[in-house]
C-alpha cells in the first residue's frame, strides 16, 4: 500500500511539474502583448477593483506594508497596491512576464517562482494578492498553494484570492493574447476555497461572487482572508 501510495505522490508531481513547465511556456510567449493589451486594471469590473482597493487599505491599516504580488504576471495589479503605498514584491513562474515587469516597473522586486514553493520566508510579508493565479492550479493540487500562501503571511495578516468561479471544471485554451499556445485553466468552488484556507490558518472575512460579464465566459469569485494571530 505504501508503495502503491508514493507511486501515486510521485506520478501527481510529475504531472503538476508538466502542467508547470507548460504554463510557463505559454506566459513566456504571450508576455510582451499581455503587457500591451492588459496594461492596466481598466479591463477589471468596478467591484473587483474595489476589492484590491479594501485589501491595500486593511495592509496598510494592519502597519504592515510589505505584500506579496502572487502570480504577478506583469505586475498591473500590483502598480495599484504600490499606489496606496504598500511595498510590492512580484513572484511569477514566468520569466519573460517577470522581464516585462521588470521593464515597466524597475523600482519594483520581481522573483521568479511557483504557487506552491513561494522564494519568501515564513511570515515575510503583511498581505498576499493572489490574483486570478490560482487559476492555473489543479483542484487536487490546491491545498498546497493554500497552505504556501498562509506560510509567508504574518499572523493577521490579509490575503486576497480571486479566481474563476465553477467546480473544478478544466478549461484548454488553444489561443490566448494574439499567440497559439496551450493554456489550461481551472475553476474553483468559494467554498473549498475557504475549507482550504481555514486549514491552512487563514479564515475568510469577506466573499463576493458575480456573476460573468458579457467578455467572461464563467461567473468570478474574489474572497479576502486573515491569517489567524
Amino acid at each position: 500500500m505504501q508503495q502503491r501510495d508514493e507511486g501515486g505522490v510521485a506520478r501527481r508531481r510529475g504531472e503538476a511539474a508538466a502542467a508547470a513547465a507548460a504554463t510557463r511556456e505559454a506566459y513566456d510567449t504571450v508576455a510582451l502583448d499581455y503587457a500591451r493589451m492588459l496594461p492596466d486594471l481598466a479591463a477589471e469590473a468596478a467591484l473587483d477593483v474595489a476589492m484590491i482597493d479594501d485589501f491595500a487599505t486593511r495592509c496598510l491599516a494592519s502597519g504592515r506594508g510589505r505584500v506579496l504580488d502572487a502570480g504577478c504576471g506583469t505586475g498591473r495589479v500590483g502598480t495599484r497596491l504600490a499606489g496606496h503605498g504598500l511595498e510590492v514584491v512580484g513572484v511569477d513562474l514566468s520569466p519573460g512576464m517577470l522581464e516585462v515587469a521588470r521593464d515597466l516597473h524597475p523600482g519594483r522586486r520581481f522573483e521568479v517562482g511557483s504557487l506552491a514553493d513561494l522564494p519568501l520566508a515564513d511570515g515575510a510579508v503583511g498581505g498576499v494578492l493572489a490574483w486570478y493565479s490560482v487559476i492555473h492550479t489543479a483542484p487536487e493540487d490546491l491545498d498546497d498553494v493554500a497552505r504556501e500562501l498562509a506560510r509567508v503571511l504574518v499572523p493577521g495578516g490579509w490575503l486576497l484570492v480571486a479566481f474563476q468561479a465553477g467546480s473544478g471544471e478544466r478549461v484548454d485554451r488553444r489561443t490566448a493574447y494574439g499567440h497559439d499556445v496551450e493554456m489550461t485553466s481551472y475553476r474553483h468552488h468559494p467554498d473549498r476555497v475557504a475549507t482550504l484556507l481555514r486549514a491552512a490558518g487563514v479564515d475568510e472575512v469577506v466573499r463576493m461572487v458575480r456573476r460573468a460579464a458579457a467578455h467572461e465566459s464563467a461567473d468570478q469569485a474574489v474572497l479576502l482572508a486573515q491569517r489567524r494571530a
